[in-house]
């Protein structure tokens, strides 16, 4: 600032000798003017500058040397901070550099360390947000949907005006009684029980097929081969009308449009179909009320989820005719009739055979799951269940060479391990085909049971 104020004064006295100067210039003494007064006051001017001039040189001297003492002091004070450090490298032991390092990392640490805290506290709230959320979803769905849930089983009672009626469906040597068997493929079973026929099978639409092509011999009275021959087909014709008009109240019972009319017959077959004494048209029926409702709380699409909820066991009206399990099945018959590829996935993932990769599609394995365990809805007892699973796991366990069995998915799959030393890949081949022959032999059962065999080889070492 006072470098500034003094080329200020400089130049503002430059101005005025200039003006002076060419007042001196100017010819005056024509005009009467006085010459000796104005070269005084010149001279009085250019003292003063003079003296201005030395003041400046004099504060610009002190200047120069003041700058010089601020980086002589600055060079002490750098030559003591290096000594100050060199004093606390030497006392540490370490680098400047190492100490940062050290100091870096501990930081970092320190932030990773909070930042996995916030995490797991995160993770914790929610998770506990989220179980809250889906008791409230799965409540609110139950509570909506009131379903009636079916008693039905494998078998079928044919009631009788007297047992008289029984000798004449056995007919002479039993071929009448023959004849039913083998057309409808249906176990006619006449014993002591008054006034009945049972009639067992798992297929429950040749059941069906069975118990109204009797009802209607006795009706007519007419009993010999070639009547029920007739009857048989007569009614197996007015049962898939009958399969179509379930298939179609059930389409519009879940609220679904333009479904593909084989699909709606097959769905049809459903209703003679039963899981565990559920009916399986009234459980789809109720899963795809279900999953529709779930949807419209999780900001899915309803529909998706309506539409494959309804259609995920159809692939049980047709397991006694093609390979593999239902709902795989059912997803190809959905492809082959134009359904789309989230519908699709949404019913071949319901049981985990393929791995659900959309919302929609662990919606309706939700669904179907709070279904079937629904109090009341199925009417297999625990002891059975426990029964069946205990009976594959010994036929597999009684043969050589297998260290563990596992029974898997309701029953549906056994897997069973065994000793890599006692059993071979040939000799593993040959296991699972013969148990599954003597499970086929030994119980009754719907559907397919699937057999794994395996067997694993380690070798294992320590370096010591």
């Amino acid at each position: 600032m006072e470098i500034i104020g003094a080329a200020a004064l400089i130049a503002a006295g430059l101005v005025v000798a200039a003006v002076l100067y060419g007042r001196t210039r100017t010819p005056a003494y024509g005009s009467g003017g006085s010459a000796p007064a104005e070269s005084a006051t010149a001279t009085a001017l250019q003292t003063a500058l003079a003296e201005r001039g030395a003041d400046l040189d004099r504060r610009e001297t002190a200047l120069a040397e003041r700058e010089s003492t601020l980086q002589r002091d600055r060079a002490v004070l750098d030559d003591s901070r290096v000594e100050v450090e060199r004093t606390l490298e030497r006392l540490a032991g370490m680098s400047g550099a190492k100490a940062r390092q050290l100091l870096l990392q501990d930081i970092e640490e320190q932030a990773k360390h909070d930042s996995a805290r916030r995490i797991r506290q995160i993770e914790e709230e929610t998770k506990r947000e989220a179980e809250r959320r889906v008791r409230n979803i799965l409540s609110v769905a139950m509570q909506r949907l009131a379903a009636a849930h079916a008693a039905e089983t494998t078998v079928s009672v044919v009631q009788l005006a007297s047992d008289d009626m029984k000798g004449r469906i056995i007919g002479r040597e039993g071929r009448n009684i023959r004849a039913l068997e083998n057309i409808t493929g249906v176990d006619f079973i006449i014993d002591d029980t008054p006034g009945a026929v049972v009639l067992s099978g798992f297929d429950g639409v040749r059941r069906e097929i069975a118990r109204l092509t009797l009802e209607k011999l006795l009706t007519d009275g007419r009993i010999h081969p070639a009547r029920i021959e007739e009857t048989y087909y007569q009614t197996r014709s007015e049962l898939e009308a009958r399969m179509i008009e379930a298939g179609e109240q059930g389409v519009f019972d879940a609220g679904v449009q333009g479904v593909h009319p084989e699909l709606v017959k097959l769905l049809g077959r459903l209703r003679f179909r039963t899981s565990y004494g559920q009916n399986v048209l009234a459980h789809s029926i109720e899963v795809a009320q279900l999953a529709a409702m779930m949807a419209d709380e999780l900001g899915a699409s309803a529909k998706t989820s309506r539409r494959a909820a309804l259609l995920h066991d159809i692939g049980k009206s047709v397991s006694h005719e093609v390979e593999g399990p239902h709902a795989l099945v059912g997803g190809e018959l959905a492809r082959r009739h134009g359904e789309s590829e989230a519908v699709a996935h949404a019913m071949e993932s319901h049981h985990n055979e393929v791995e659900p990769q959309t919302i929609e599609a662990v919606i309706v394995q939700a669904a179907d799951a709070l279904s079937g365990a629904r109090p009341g809805a199925r009417g297999e007892s625990l002891e059975q269940y426990v029964k069946r699973l205990r009976d594959l796991e010994q036929i597999a366990t009684r043969h050589r060479g297998v260290d563990k069995v596992y029974a898997m998915q309701a029953g549906r799959e056994i897997r069973v391990m065994v000793a890599p030393g006692a059993i071979d890949d040939d000799a593993a081949t040959m296991l699972s085909y013969e148990i599954a022959r003597e499970i086929e032999k030994e119980l009754e059962y719907p559907g397919q049971i699937k057999v794994t065999v395996i067997r694993e080889s380690r070798a294992v070492q320590y370096a010591r």
